[in-house]
């Protein structure tokens, strides 16, 4: 048995939150009948409906890709460039926990889990997220220091991040950077580094929480374990405590 609003979140309908206030308003009927409580239990036999659409209980499913480069984050794409979920053999309508850019490779999670979904890109839950840039130019010591505490990016400042120089070609006038941030926002690390005056010329994402590319090859895929998905929702939910 699972709460009514957890089962409608979990679906990917919409958000915890937002079930809670569609339940409220009676939007939301078990077996035929409309529910206005809090806290009602429901399991698998049970019949939900919201707005009037009967929910699509299939089993969750929880993908760890490695993103290859000239493939685009999303569902579909209007230009019919491959997306990350041709590279998927599933029947589960899964999609992407966030987003990486068409030439930004590494570490993606793609799953039919909404609740998981919501929690994971929240920004409240500040998952760590580390990426490996490899730039043009020779970052300085006060740029490196910039980063670390913060650049302007579309009018905010980004949080702080961990910064470390990973290898120096400069006879090329090339550098790797790691970058450790806990935010995502849109092309973040690319911009972070624009506003400095650097290029990014190859982009990766090493890590998100503690799930890597350990074991896999570019476009290659895998399945977390069960304990993998307990330790996703355990992190989530410890950081609002």
């Amino acid at each position: 048995m699972e709460r009514l609003q957890k089962v409608i979140a979990s679906s990917g309908y919409t958000s915890r939150r937002k079930a809670e206030e569609l339940i409220k308003d009676g939007r939301v009927k078990v077996n035929g009948k409309v529910v206005t409580e809090m806290g009602v239990q429901v399991n698998n036999t049970d019949t939900i409906e919201v707005n009037g659409t009967i929910l699509n209980k299939e089993l969750k499913e929880y993908i760890l890709l490695y993103k290859p480069r000239g493939v685009v984050t999303t569902t579909s794409d209007e230009k019919d460039r491959k997306t990350v979920i041709d590279l998927i053999n599933t029947n589960k309508r899964i999609y992407p926990v966030g987003r990486l850019d068409y030439d930004t490779t590494g570490v993606l999670l793609l799953t039919n889990d909404g609740e998981l979904t919501n929690l994971l890109i929240h920004p409240s839950n500040n998952i760590e997220k580390v990426y490996v840039a490899k730039i043009e130019g020779i970052l300085s010591k006060d740029d490196i220091s910039k980063l670390s505490k913060g650049v302007i990016v579309d009018g905010r400042k980004t949080a702080k991040a961990l910064v470390k120089v990973e290898k120096v070609d400069k006879k090329n006038n090339i550098s790797y950077i790691k970058l450790i941030i806990h935010e995502g926002r849109n092309h973040q690390v690319k911009k972070m580094f624009e506003s400095l005056g650097y290029s990014v010329l190859k982009l990766k994402r090493e890590s998100f929480a503690f799930l890597t590319l350990d074991g896999l090859k570019s476009g290659e895929y895998r399945y977390l374990t069960t304990h993998e998905v307990k330790m996703l929702y355990g992190l989530s939910k410890s950081k609002n405590k």
